[in-house]
C-alpha cells in the first residue's frame, strides 16, 4: 500500500478514470481486494479489485435513484430486500422511508461492510444501528434462493459489475427468483450499468427483465466517478410500471433530503432514453 498522493485509477476499455488521493486502507477478502482511498474532490471513497463502487461526494448519485423509484412506487413497502450494498448507502436511502417495517440487506462480503462502517460512515448512516436492518453476511444468489415466495414488496439488487462476486447477479436464474420473491404490488429494482461502457450488459440486462417481468424501465443518470460516468438503473414490477408514478406521501417525505432525486427529475430519467439505445431495445 502507498500512502502518498498521486493518482487512484480503474482503466477499463483503453480509458483510466481517477481521483487525485492516497490510499488510505487495502486488503483482500476471499472474494475480492477492498480499498479506501481519501482523494481530493470527492473525499474517501471505495475500490473493489480496482473498480470505482462508491465515495463521500458522489455517492447520492446513485443510492437516491436506486432506491425512491422503487419506494415510492411499491403498493407497500413494510418489507424490502437489498442484495449488496455492502457501503451502507442503498440501506440508509430505504430506511429513510418510514413505511419501511423491516429490511434485510444481504451481503457477499463482510470485509466491506467493516471497512465502509470504519471509513465511510456517513454512507450508512443511521442505518446500521436501526432495529428495521437484518444484516446477513451470506451470498445473496443462495439466500434469494431459498427465501420464502411472495415475501418482499421491494427488492432492490445493488451489486457491483458483472465480475467476480457479482457475476451470478446478472442472469436469468437470479432475476427470475427475485420475481418470485415479490408480492403482488411489489417493484424490483437493480443497478444495470453504462449503456456506453457496458453496453451490451445493459441491453441485455433490460431486455431480459422484459421478457421476464412482460415490462422493464431503464432510468439514465450520472456518476461521474464511474466508467463514462453515465448510468443506468432498471425497473420491473408485477402489476405494470407502477414505479413511473411516485406515490405524493412518500414522496413528500423523503424529497426534501434528496440531492439528485426527485419525481420531477425522475420523470426526465425515464424519459431520457437515447435514440441508439431504443432502437436497440425495440430490435
Amino acid at each position: 500500500m502507498d500512502p502518498s498522493p498521486g493518482w487512484i485509477d480503474e482503466v477499463y476499455d483503453g480509458v483510466r478514470y481517477g481521483l487525485a488521493g492516497r490510499v488510505i486502507a487495502e486488503t483482500s477478502s476471499p472474494y475480492q481486494r477492498v480499498t479506501i482511498i481519501e482523494s481530493e474532490r470527492y473525499g474517501k471513497g471505495l475500490l473493489l479489485d480496482g473498480c470505482w463502487m462508491t465515495a463521500e461526494r458522489q455517492e447520492r448519485h446513485y443510492h437516491e435513484p436506486l432506491v425512491h423509484p422503487a419506494l415510492c412506487g411499491a403498493e407497500r413497502i413494510e418489507r424490502v430486500l437489498v442484495i449488496g450494498g455492502g457501503d451502507g448507502g442503498t440501506a440508509r436511502e430505504c430506511l429513510r422511508h418510514s413505511g419501511v417495517r423491516q429490511l434485510d440487506m444481504v451481503e457477499i462480503d463482510g470485509l466491506v461492510v467493516e471497512l465502509c462502517r470504519e471509513h465511510l460512515p456517513s454512507l450508512g448512516g443511521g442505518a446500521w444501528s436501526d432495529p428495521r436492518l437484518r444484516l446477513s453476511i451470506d451470498d445473496g444468489i443462495a439466500w434469494v434462493a431459498a427465501a420464502e415466495s411472495a415475501s418482499y414488496d421491494v427488492v432492490i439488487v445493488d451489486g457491483s459489475d458483472p465480475a467476480g462476486p457479482a457475476e451470478g447477479l446478472f442472469n436469468r436464474a437470479f432475476f427470475e427468483q427475485c420475481r418470485r420473491l415479490l408480492k403482488p404490488g411489489g417493484v424490483f429494482a437493480t443497478q444495470s450499468e453504462s449503456p456506453e461502457a457496458f453496453r451490451s450488459v445493459h441491453l441485455d440486462t433490460v431486455r431480459l427483465l422484459r421478457e421476464l417481468f412482460g415490462h422493464a424501465d431503464p432510468l439514465y443518470g450520472w456518476v461521474p466517478m464511474y466508467p463514462s460516468g453515465w448510468w443506468s438503473w432498471t425497473f420491473a414490477a408485477l402489476d405494470g410500471p407502477r414505479y413511473l408514478q411516485p406515490d405524493p406521501a412518500r414522496t413528500a417525505a423523503v424529497a426534501a433530503g434528496c440531492e439528485i432525486w426527485s419525481p420531477r427529475w425522475q420523470a426526465g430519467a425515464f424519459a431520457a432514453v437515447p435514440a441508439g439505445i431504443e432502437r436497440a431495445l425495440a430490435d
